[in-house]
């Protein structure tokens, strides 16, 4: 019961906060790519385009209606954890502190704040280690199959699925449960996985494996925030809430010395497998965030044992206290649940921010909600330079866009304003080509007069999009130039942008 309440107030707290602000960057990119769909992407594989798609079939594309599904896997997290919880061991309490781990863990509030893969990934790497547990304890071979179901979608929705398989697979080599490996079902479940995610394999080799060049592209270009191990770790501490490091790490110790947690032991080696490969690759903190269920899980149990004894309940209650107050006063700084100007004067106050994620420029507000503003007026403002066109011009008249969030908010708000679908080299969009444009009537955002002038005999500067809350990248001159000095099929493999 606890669970479910604790699932509910998450699922309350991420569908209000899901009408705040405005369409983050990537949601406008998987709007369209919902509007493409396919086996594959540039950058990702195709369940969240398909997804979107859903959503937009269904609900329409508002905000409320995109981030729905994103808020209630936020839920299903939850009450994925207490399973988890309940099937390793704990009771009432533990399921209900694993629980509040979830639900108060920044870097979870900020990944399904919006609609993104990230906010499925957990249930997927969760899903296969809850069938393990099963199998563990009823020695039903035959969920292998399922396994196979679960890790091929999740490769559908994310390619670091298969980190977390190879986890699990070297924990099950590593400890005696690697009996459940010796069986025809786990080839039958790896074929499952393997035929689900087949498509996605083919369409990559078909344009010869995107993804791999764009990981490529952005280790070159230094995009990422470089984190050492120590200072790595120490964003996963801020990001799982200061707070809840005891639970776990008592996590890994349940797994690793703990007479319960010795069955399930392949989990702990399949966390610090995981660990290793992703600190070893050096992304994002978010890439770890779905393999720290199954670790509060075990935590919880250890802190439930700790404190069973009467006279140190009040323990449990002060520091679950604390740790709801705590994740209070960090609520606001991952999720937009102030107005910006109240934001920023309570960050200053507090002096609490979000971590950075990329070694970008930026403005009064951190990226992940900078990146929310200023789609709007950059539609509104392309519009007025289209519309001001001879109506014989403007029809062969194409919009050229430096990203995917740029081109992603012409496609999605300019309709209101009959402005047609923006074309760009960025990501999937260059796969989607120049739509038949010439090259003779270009609106272009971003980019520098000097460059332009040497691509087309004409230029001329039309207008400057700014908001103060957006991302600085996004505060661009809109230019219009005419007379592409070659026709634009030909030069189309200049414009291709990946990173």
């Amino acid at each position: 019961m606890v669970v479910a309440v604790i699932a509910v107030i998450d699922l309350v707290l991420h569908l209000y906060a899901g009408r705040k602000y405005g369409y983050f960057v990537d949601e406008l990119y998987y709007l369209d790519c919902a509007r493409h769909l396919a086996w594959g992407y540039v950058d990702q594989p195709p369940l969240i385009a398909a997804v979107a798609w859903l959503e937009g079939a269904v609900l329409g594309d508002s905000l409320s209606a995109i981030r729905f599904l994103a808020a209630l896997s936020a839920a299903a997290k939850i009450i994925l954890t207490g399973l988890l919880t309940r099937e390793l061991g704990g009771r009432r309490f533990a399921q209900g502190l694993a629980a509040l781990c979830i639900l108060l863990a920044p870097g979870f509030l900020a990944v399904d704040h919006f609609l993104s893969m990230n906010t499925f990934e957990p249930l997927f790497w969760m899903g296969c280690a809850y069938l393990l547990i099963r199998m563990v304890q009823t020695g039903n071979r035959k969920l292998w199959l399922w396994f196979g179901v679960a890790a091929g979608v999740g490769l559908e929705n994310k390619y670091s699925m298969a980190i977390f398989g190879f986890g699990l697979l070297v924990g099950l080599l590593l400890t005696e449960q690697r009996r459940l490996l010796r069986t025809k079902w786990l080839w039958i479940g790896a074929a499952v996985a393997f035929l689900i995610f087949l498509p996605n394999v083919i369409w990559n080799v078909h344009y010869h494996f995107p993804f791999l060049e764009l990981m490529k592209n952005i280790r070159r270009n230094g995009r990422n925030v470089a984190l050492p191990p120590l200072k790595f770790f120490g964003e996963e501490a801020l990001s799982m809430l200061v707070l809840s490091v005891p639970v776990w790490c008592a996590g890994l110790w349940f797994f690793f010395f703990s007479p319960q947690g010795k069955p399930y032991r392949f989990l702990g080696w399949a966390w610090l497998v995981a660990a290793a490969v992703i600190v070893t690759m050096n992304p994002r903190t978010y890439y770890l965030f779905p393999a720290y269920p199954v670790l509060f899980a075990g935590g919880a149990i250890v802190w439930e044992q700790r404190l069973a004894l009467p006279r140190l309940a009040w323990v449990k209650w002060s520091y679950g206290a604390l740790m709801v107050l705590m994740g209070a006063l960090l609520a606001p700084t991952v999720l937009p649940l102030l107005p910006p100007e109240t934001y920023i004067r309570y960050a200053s106050f507090t002096h609490l921010h979000q971590p950075s994620i990329e070694n970008q420029k930026l403005g009064p507000l951190p990226q992940l909600f900078a990146d929310q503003f200023g789609w709007p007026e950059m539609a509104a403002t392309v519009a007025r330079a289209y519309n001001s066109l001879p109506p014989d011009v403007r029809a062969g008249t194409a919009i050229f866009c430096q990203n995917y969030g740029q081109a992603g908010a012409i496609d999605l708000l300019g309709p209101r304003y009959g402005l047609p679908e923006a074309i760009s080299g960025h990501q999937s969009y260059y796969l989607w080509g120049p739509r038949g444009y010439t090259g003779e009537s270009v609106i272009v955002l971003g980019d520098s007069q000097s460059n332009l002038e040497r691509l087309f005999t004409s230029v001329r500067k039309v207008a400057h999009i700014s908001n103060p809350y957006s991302m600085p990248y996004n505060h661009v001159d809109v230019y219009y130039c005419q007379g592409l000095k070659q026709p634009l099929s030909a030069f189309w493999p200049h414009v291709k942008h990946w990173d």
